[in-house]
């Protein structure tokens, strides 16, 4: 079986097969490296990290629903300095691409944190612009376009990593969303993060969540993921990293033929830390049965 096959690139960064461990999901890969060897998977995402630490949300932070969950999780992280300490010597010692999501508050957030990780290898940072901009009434930084816009323009001109941009669902045209980003100077984007949802608990006729609202991930938004990687993959010229939803190598594929030249695998590792490796395995038997590269499927669509 040749296992080349699945080999892939993003913005010029090689990767040995496409798939990710998504923000959020994976923590910085230390726990999920007692399970399996992480060093089979292409790379991970980091956890979302801010100028402080944070011990994110209070309250009811995960909660089930038909075919997928809703999650209150929050920004719980070390801080940057904290990864930059405690995590980053091991996620640069397994052979993978180290993906780093950067979150923040305001633009100074932002800028701060892209100006801190300038000098530590690290393969792309992640722009989660899913955040509140606490100085702008606390609206999402990827709602409008406009809005994004000004927040990727400024941190391009400080970051020297390559830059990633992570796309809401929420937003109110994901399409020109993307354009706007790829303009600004972006080296690529990843879609989709969660979709607002709610949960209600009748027996104590209250809202689950402190926060009111939390985002819906899993099988259950495959499908309105999968229409917007299309849709933005037919807009932009810069690569993507697909997510939504997957948890089989037939999932994964979709996505590839239909824009990503990556994915992100995430609440399936809660399903099963070792999903991954099972999305792995399939597309490696694919690609080896139909004597087609990874590469040769992607955005065929």
């Amino acid at each position: 079986m040749d296992n080349n096959l699945l080999a892939t690139s993003f913005s010029g960064v090689k990767f040995k097969n496409p798939i990710v461990l998504a923000s959020g999901t994976c923590g910085f890969g230390e726990n999920l490296n007692e399970s399996f060897d992480i060093e089979k998977l292409g790379g991970i995402s980091s956890k979302g990290l801010t100028i402080n630490p944070s011990p994110g949300n209070s309250g009811i932070r995960i909660w089930e629903t038909p075919s997928g969950i809703l999650n209150s999780v929050g920004l719980e992280n070390p801080g940057i300095q904290g990864f930059i300490d405690q995590h980053l010597e091991f996620v640069n010692s397994k052979n993978l691409v180290n993906i780093v999501n950067l979150s923040g508050h305001s633009i100074d957030d932002y800028i701060r944190g892209a100006d801190l990780l300038n000098d530590y290898k690290i393969d792309f940072i992640e722009l989660n612009i899913s955040c509140p901009n606490v100085k702008n009434g606390g609206m999402n930084f990827g709602l409008k376009s406009e809005i994004a816009g000004d927040l990727v323009k400024k941190v391009r001109r400080v970051c020297k990593h390559k830059l990633i941009i992570k796309l809401s669902p929420n937003a109110e045209n994901i399409v020109d969303l993307a354009k706007v980003c790829e303009d600004e100077g972006a080296d690529g984007l990843s879609l989709v993060n969660t979709f607002l949802g709610m949960a209600i608990d009748i027996k104590n006729k209250k809202i689950v969540f402190d926060n009111t609202y939390a985002g819906l991930s899993g099988p259950a938004i495959k499908p309105l993921a999968l229409r917007m990687v299309h849709q933005v993959s037919k807009a932009v010229n810069i690569p993507i990293m697909g997510m939504g939803g997957i948890t089989s190598w037939q999932d994964a594929l979709e996505f590839i033929m239909a824009g990503a030249s990556i994915v992100q695998v995430g609440t399936a590792t809660f399903m099963n830390p070792k999903k991954s490796l099972e999305i792995i395995d399939g597309l490696n038997k694919y690609v080896n049965e139909n004597k087609v590269s990874i590469k040769d499927l992607t955005n065929i669509l």
